[in-house]
């Protein structure tokens, strides 16, 4: 390597920042792509998971990655700046936090001017601008709930309302599942009666919503406003037989407590870590015996597979809390050793019974994860080999693209007067006083 003069090592330093800047663009067009099109769901919770497995960033940068690659999608004047060579990532970085496409010029403003110290404090003070603003309108949106009942001059009862956003999303699940609940039970009538005593009509959605609205307050007071203890509220209650337990092809039972039938794999996947209760069955069908209620993991066990695996097993993943997963199931004869078992979180452990990924444990005490095709999916992938020198590659690349860049091309126009921010988000965002 030749010696440079300082001068021509800080301009190489500057020019080479801006083709790596340049390319950094690039990369976030093909990240927002790849996001779109789901190409990271193979087993990975998030686009992020994957690039952190797959490229090595680290998640909380994986995590920026992603952001910034959705938010300058609906920012093309920032994208183009970056693109250019002319903004750094990480100035860009800072203002996507805040920058819409009515704000995007002026942010853009900013970014060209000062340094990214400068972008950065004006970024902190535009959201202080943006938080005063959203907590009073919330507090404005608070104070307007509000829930008006009142009887029409026929005696039907009237409502209406405002409610906050969370409280009237609570509600319209509830009514759907209402609505839902009330549809098969009518099913369930209309499959019993004749012909002749099926109504032709079929309720209108307002109909069916005041339907499920009159089923939600019916439940609520026969059941008591007072949800229950949390262990009882949270548990699900699934009968499955033996058979199917074993080998998901055999037919048999797999339901909830309420008769809603559920795939095998997925029976299988909730008796890996859960109580299980063994009932023996007459010819009849009646019960004869049941056995007591036992732990498929026992809770000493537990404690050693969080101490060894420390969380979740699958590729890239490294959630710290799971559930145990039998390697070889129980029911199929496998042994709940410390050996046969895996930490796996809840998305990887419904992947690997209800996806067709698998899981197995190699001699040496490793595990292998493969894909639904077979594929092997390694725990860390093998880095790409780069053909020549990158930096030259880089720059041609550039060249036959016909970007020019060199050492001023992010150059700021800060003249190195003091920095007002007060004054710069009076001027700058829309919603300063």
């Amino acid at each position: 390597m030749e010696i440079l003069s300082l001068d021509r090592l800080g301009d190489e330093i500057a020019e080479l920042s801006a083709h790596l800047d340049a390319a950094t663009a690039r990369l976030l067009d093909l990240i927002r792509e790849f996001d779109a099109r789901g190409g990271w769901n193979t087993g990975f919770r998030s686009c992020a998971a994957w690039l952190s497995w797959r490229v090595g960033l680290a998640p909380g940068a994986a995590r920026e990655h992603v952001r910034v690659a959705r938010a300058l999608g609906t920012l093309p004047l920032l994208a183009q700046a970056l693109a250019r060579g002319e903004l750094s990532y990480a100035k860009v970085r800072a203002l996507t936090r805040v920058a819409t496409p009515e704000t995007e010029e002026r942010l853009l403003a900013v970014g060209r001017a000062g340094t990214a110290d400068h972008v950065e404090r004006i970024v902190r003070g535009w959201r202080r601008v943006d938080r005063i603003a959203e907590a009073r309108e919330e507090a404005r949106r608070h104070q307007s709930r509000a829930l008006h009942v009142y009887q029409d001059e026929d005696g039907m009862v009237i409502l209406r309302g405002r409610l906050a956003p969370e409280v009237g999303a609570m509600l319209v699940q509830a009514l759907a599942a209402a609505r839902e609940a009330l549809y098969q039970r009518a099913r369930g009538k209309d499959a019993k009666a004749s012909p002749a005593d099926v109504s032709e009509e079929t309720p209108t959605m307002v109909q069916q919503q005041a339907d499920a609205l009159a089923l939600l307050a019916e439940t609520a007071l026969h059941q008591g406003i007072d949800p229950g203890a949390p262990g009882e509220r949270y548990q699900v209650v699934v009968h499955v037989d033996a058979e199917v337990l074993a080998d998901a092809d055999q037919p048999g039972q797999s339901v909830l407590e309420d008769g809603a039938r559920v795939p095998a794999g997925t029976s299988q996947r909730l008796a890996c870590d859960a109580s299980r209760v063994v009932m023996r069955h007459g010819r009849d069908g009646r019960v004869v015996e049941v056995d007591a209620r036992t732990r498929t993991i026992p809770p000493a066990l537990r404690r050693a597979l969080h101490h060894r695996d420390r969380g979740c097993r699958f590729p890239g993943c490294g959630v710290r809390f799971g559930q145990g997963h039998h390697i070889r199931h129980w029911a199929q004869g496998g042994p709940t050793t410390l050996s046969n078992l895996a930490m796996l979180c809840r998305r990887h452990h419904r992947a690997v019974h209800d996806d067709g990924y698998q899981v197995d444990r190699q001699p040496d005490g490793e595990l292998r994860f493969r894909r639904p095709d077979g594929r092997p999916l390694p725990e860390v992938p093998p880095p790409l080999e780069v053909l020549g020198d990158p930096v030259k590659i880089l720059r041609a690349q550039h060249d036959a693209e016909g970007l020019v860049l060199h050492a001023r091309t992010a150059t700021p126009g800060w003249l190195g007067e003091r920095l007002d921010v007060g004054w710069a988000i009076d001027v700058l965002h829309p919603l300063a006083r």
